[in-house]
């Protein structure tokens, strides 16, 4: 025998009293159904005993609606023959609700036994309709074996009597039986009750329990078990098996499958229990049982939350080493009725916090208060306090059982996000983990725990891009392109979830088309500035963030340092913020390590070369760097390699600025500033404190060229070819070419144009390539050397998106 209960959402409505009707007429063993009220019906049962309660009439029109709701219902499900007399026992049914609710009209006045008895006719008129819709099904009354008894104003099953009701009401059972869940009678006085919340789950598994079903299946509107709340975890799954306890853990925070009492009467007669979706039957579903089961490398199971928390904490000195006070404390609060979901207690004993709902913390805090009076007044009680509008969030699952590292792991990834753990608790089963934090980091905590256990089928990077020039463009089409490969072969979704330029922005928390950015970028955009994205982004709270900078813009760069502080990494091909003053650029590497994100900017010198992240790996292994001699600006390079009898020196910067390889405005990189900026950033991680106006400067553009206009610049700098020729010929000569050097020694960095023989490492240098001889202890006699693509659209981005791919390595 089988035990079957249908929530509201199955009977709600014509098509799922259907598909009830299909799934029961098909099973091959005696059933006992168990049904809700209609899908909203409870609530609306309320709604209008408020109604009639303040004397509004328009409680008629309410009552009239329900009515003509279940009568439709009705007319879709039940034959022709039927129908006539089910309609007269719904008529006898709401007649009598009609007077109920003209009495409280009347009176202006309710109780909480007649509130008790109007939400039964929910259930009763359900399980009625139900039971005639389905081929020989015969209706049971709950009433009459269902049993309550009053404890601390609940009420609670009177198992003893229940269960022999039961098997008396159902010793001859016919194939099979309907009755309605949730409501009950008083075992002493046969007054109506209910069994409360999600007591319909219940009411079906005292049934199981009592008969020794063979199994019990709540079929409702989702097909199981979910790893985590779907509506705030898009790739949330459904969980194939749990065992009883990891089931119940995720019930009693805040899980809405099952009502969590319903595990007890079918966990201590070992019946399994079978979650499965009425609408889509023939879903697997999530199986429950005694049996623990675990998919390899996954810890935990799944992820529930409570966004309804009250934390109050009872805190002093007094209370360490005094015994019982832990016992007035729940002994207080059961008195009033007071449900606490989380305790968590310092080892010293001076500070034990609780959990509670919202709605009971004024009264935990007052009777809490009252039962410590004397203490308070003495000063060893310092305070009773609750903070409330916070939520509790438990990851669960057997596994984590004698698993080292499950904690540290959890709290790890929490603190990288910048997530604030309030309280926290683990019991010695290690089933259960919770935590408590700030509701507004709900949806957050849940997103990077899924993340990072994981439940995701992706590891997931959210990614925020300023910037949609060449360097910004070419990025974003390397992602697009990298994709789907990322998914398939190392399990990194990466999400560009912002796009921003100098004046459009765009966010989307479920991920921006790169196929079409920029049209709808163009079109759906808002206007943008760089509070505006700013704040855009830390509105969105998202986890696993980064902001990737493409820009040359120092309001841009401003923006790092509260980014950080909010645990949002920074990857920057702008030069400005690691290159300003020492202290800003101390600040932002020492928030991003004090908040576990990282400040990553490989692409400020050299491009796609990795000579910042060679450089970090010598100082981290001990080494120690001296010295460092490097050509740093492929457009100056260019400039120089390109330089003939045929090109002048101004034709030279032209094609430079028409290839991309310098800025729009080419004195940037004339001047040696870009040059300059680059070895302030090398001396800096080479573990120096340098400033931009402690380097010595050597130019070979005089300063009256860097004067005025660009328009003017350009004008007048074809006055230097004749002059640059002749020491070019000259140079020919000699077997040399020009390089603009940029040279560090200890700590002094200067720059400017030199002339190198064919045996020097820099004479080959073609292009726009750099290059750099670093001299270490270890590299001393020869020099490490980096050379390579030092400018370009395409190996800059391809730079920024390995240092994106390196924080996505880091978890």
């Amino acid at each position: 025998m089988k035990v079957l209960k249908f929530g509201g959402t199955s009977v709600g409505s014509v098509n799922g009293i259907l598909s009830v009707k299909k799934i029961v007429e098909a099973q091959s063993v005696p059933v006992i159904i168990v049904v809700s009220a209609l899908s909203g019906i409870t609530d609306q049962l309320y709604n209008i005993a408020k109604l009639a309660c303040d004397a509004d009439k328009t409680y008629l029109t309410e009552y009239e609606l329900m009515f003509s709701r279940h009568v439709e219902v009705i007319d879709g499900v039940i034959s022709s023959d039927k129908k006539e007399e089910v309609l007269n026992q719904i008529q006898l049914q709401f007649n009598d609700l009609s007077n109920i609710f003209r009495g409280v009209y009347l009176i202006k006045d309710i109780s909480t036994k007649i509130i008790d008895t109007i939400a039964s006719y929910g259930e009763s008129i359900s399980s009625i309709i139900v039971s005639a819709a389905i081929k020989d099904a015969v209706h049971f009354d709950s009433k009459t074996f269902i049993k309550t008894e009053n404890q601390f104003d609940k009420h609670i099953v009177d198992f003893e009597k229940t269960n022999a009701l039961i098997r008396e009401n159902f010793a001859n059972a016919p194939r099979i039986c309907v009755c309605g869940g949730f409501i009950s009678t008083d075992s002493t006085t046969n007054f109506i009750t209910n069994l409360g919340r999600g007591g319909s789950d219940y009411t079906a598994a005292i049934l199981a329990a009592a008969l020794h079903a063979s199994i019990l299946e709540i079929w409702s509107d989702v097909d199981g078990f979910m790893t985590a709340d779907p509506r705030i975890i898009n790739n949330a799954y459904v969980i194939e098996k749990l065992s009883f306890i990891e089931a119940m853990e995720l019930c009693n925070f805040g899980a809405k499958v099952i009502y969590p009492p319903t595990i007890f009467p079918i966990f201590h007669q070992n019946i399994p229990l079978k979650l499965k979706n009425t609408f889509n039957p023939e879903a697997e579903g999530t199986y429950i049982s005694r049996e623990k089961t675990g998919e390899a490398g996954k810890a935990i199971k799944g992820i529930s939350s409570i966004n309804d928390t009250s934390l109050i904490t009872v805190q002093g000195l007094g209370m360490v080493g005094v015994i019982g006070v832990n016992y007035r404390i729940f002994r207080v609060l059961a008195k009033n009725g007071i449900s606490v979901f989380m305790v968590s207690q310092a080892s010293s004993e001076s500070t034990t916090s609780i959990g509670v709902r919202n709605a009971d913390s004024v009264l935990a805090v007052s009777v809490l208060r009252k039962e410590f009076t004397n203490e308070i007044a003495q000063g060893e009680i310092n305070d009773i306090f609750s903070e409330d509008d916070l939520a509790t969030v438990a990851i669960v699952g057997d596994n984590m059982k004698r698993t080292p590292g499950i904690a540290g792991k959890l709290f790890g990834t929490l603190g990288r996000n910048g997530i604030n753990v309030v309280a926290c608790a683990q019991g010695a089963s290690e089933t259960n983990i919770s935590f408590v934090t700030d509701r507004k980091s709900l949806r957050k905590a849940l997103n990077v725990i899924h993340d990072s256990f994981f439940l995701s089928e992706y590891q997931l990077l959210n990614i925020f891009v300023a910037g949609i020039g060449t360097v910004g463009g070419s990025l974003l089409n390397q992602i697009k392109k990298q994709q789907q490969k990322l998914m398939s072969q190392n399990g990194l979704k990466l999400n560009v979830v912002g796009i921003a330029s100098s004046k459009k922005m765009l966010f989307s928390r479920e991920g921006i088309d790169l196929e079409n950015y920029a049209d709808n970028l163009k079109k759906n955009g808002l206007d943008a500035s760089p509070e505006l994205i700013c704040n855009e982004i830390l509105k969105m709270n998202i986890f696993n963030s980064v902001f990737v900078d493409c820009t040359a813009n120092s309001q841009i760069s401003d923006l790092y340092l509260r980014l950080l502080e909010n645990n949002t990494s920074v990857v920057a091909a702008n030069k400005i913020a690691a290159s300003s003053s020492y202290d800003k650029y101390l600040n932002l590497k020492e928030t991003a390590r004090r908040r576990g994100v990282k400040f990553l900017f490989e692409t400020n010198v050299g491009a796609g070369l990795p000579i910042i992240n060679t450089m970090n790996n010598l100082i981290n292994s001990g080494d120690h760097i001296q010295k460092m001699e490097a050509v740093l600006s492929g457009t100056l390079n260019f400039i120089f390699n390109t330089i003939s009898a045929e090109i002048p020196l101004s034709k030279a910067i032209l094609l430079a600025k028409e290839a991309g390889f310098s800025e729009p405005d080419p004195r940037i990189d004339l001047s040696g500033k870009d040059v300059i900026r680059k070895l302030v950033i090398l001396a800096r991680e080479a573990g120096y404190k340098v400033e931009q106006s402690d380097v010595v400067k050597n130019l070979f553009i005089p300063d009256k060229y860097f004067a005025g206009s660009l328009e003017d610049f350009w004008k007048s700098v074809p006055e230097l070819d004749a002059e640059f020729e002749s020491k070019r010929q000259k140079l020919a000569a000699e077997g040399k070419r020009w390089r603009f050097v940029a040279t560090m020694e200890n700590g002094n960095c200067k720059v400017g144009l030199q002339e190198v023989d064919s045996l020097h490492p820099f004479y080959d240098l073609q292009g726009s390539n750099n290059i750099i001889l670093i001299t270490t202890e270890r590299y001393n006699e020869f020099p490490m050397m980096i050379k390579g693509y030092g400018a370009g659209a395409g190996v800059t981005a391809a730079g920024v998106f390995s240092d994106i791919m390196s924080i996505a390595n880091i978890r």
